[in-house]
């Protein structure tokens, strides 16, 4: 039989409970703590029974501090790029013209977060019964895309600058202005990593990571111009190039991320963790065929687990619903887990009718081009 996934807003103490009866009652679920846990931006465990386990607060609280972040985020990097575009406006330093236009992108991916974030907040209809998670992480694709364009945009105006000889005036004005992108992109770019990270949400933690590469192209600014103070007008277009570099190096890593979330990757250890847990039930006598993956910041887990084929309904269910529990405590970002029972396999295989349909499941789709 196939269990529907169950979630709820309450959070327990395991200690609390015995978990050695698999149809035990929690009816002394702690909700002060649960909300403490919340507010501190804690993931040890989503509590409760009931029909829709854990799966409302772990979104509500994923989509409101990803929104949050972004907003903050969006309003910080547009002032540190208006104060930027003046001063280079005033002073005519190519150099930091050019970061100033590597954080107003860092705008741009931000409110592309913002609206991912907006649209996953979207209710399940019968056409997108997954929901819409999947926006952040196109908005990942997009974030990619950005940080590559502002490499290119780098590399562009550092050749220019070294081939022209232009030497930028008000120079301590500028310097100023970098140091104001080196500080103002560090600490938006730490903001937007802690929070992606406590979400699973891996464009916020890419976006995080292009703030990282603005505020490197900021301090690239600021040696530039240190150069140009010291009598060496060629050090403002050698540090532009040496930080293009550096940024190709953070796309690599970044694009990975994004790219293998998108592949539906997930830590090795997940799967190995999920099964161990489940094993720990009494009455589970082999767990199979599971499956995770991640859609946007929540995990999905698909399971199946062996019972005795002897059990009633009402106990396999019960069983199966400890499995669900236990796992929503000890895997973080978990939101929907969907566990089908089945009679031990030890004494026949109760998949016999279905093998050859799996098997043909599993094969590539051709099409033939013949007329």
């Amino acid at each position: 039989m196939r269990e529907p996934s169950a979630t709820d807003n309450q959070e327990h103490d395991d200690n609390e409970h015995d978990h050695d009866e698999p149809d035990h009652e929690h009816d002394a679920h702690d909700d002060h703590d649960h909300d403490e846990r919340w507010k501190k931006g804690g993931q040890e465990g989503h509590g409760g029974h009931g029909h829709e386990h854990g799966k409302v607060d772990a979104d509500l609280y994923g989509n409101r501090a990803g929104l949050r972040a972004v907003q903050i985020s969006t309003a910080g990097m547009l002032l540190v790029a208006l104060i930027q575009f003046a001063i280079a406006t005033i002073g005519g330093s190519a150099g930091l013209f050019a970061d100033a236009l590597h954080n107003l992108g860092d705008v741009f991916t931000t409110v592309a977060l913002w609206i991912a974030f907006v649209v996953s907040n979207r209710a399940t209809n019968q056409r997108y019964t997954y929901g819409y998670y999947r926006s952040e992480d196109l908005a990942g694709i997009f974030i990619v895309l950005v940080i590559i364009a502002s490499a290119v945009a780098g590399a562009v105006v550092s050749i220019q600058k070294l081939t022209s000889g232009t030497v930028p005036t008000q120079i301590y004005l500028s310097m100023g202005a970098a140091l104001v992108g080196v500080v103002g992109n560090e600490a938006l770019a730490q903001y937007k990593i802690s929070v992606g990270k406590r979400i699973n949400s891996v464009p916020l933690i890419a976006d995080g990571q292009h703030s990282r590469i603005d505020g490197l192209t900021s301090l690239a600014a600021f040696v530039g111009l240190l150069g140009v103070r010291l009598g060496l007008p060629i050090a403002d277009p050698i540090a532009g190039i040496v930080i293009t570099v550096v940024i190709l190096t953070v796309v690599y890593s970044t694009s990975r991320s994004v790219i293998q979330r998108l592949l539906d990757a997930v830590d090795p250890r997940i799967v190995p963790s999920i099964v161990n847990k489940a094993q720990e039930v009494p009455g589970v006598e082999a767990v199979t065929d599971v499956r995770a993956r991640w859609v946007g910041h929540t995990l999905h887990v698909i399971m199946n687990i062996e019972v005795d084929p002897e059990l009633t309904l009402a106990k396999a269910h019960a069983i199966a619903e400890e499995v669900r529990h236990r796992l929503f405590h000890s895997i973080n970002g978990i939101s929907e887990a969907i566990i089908h029972t089945d009679p031990s396999s030890e004494s026949d295989d109760h998949h016999q009718s279905m093998a050859h349909h799996l098997q043909a499941a599993q094969r590539p789709v051709t099409r033939s081009n013949q007329a």
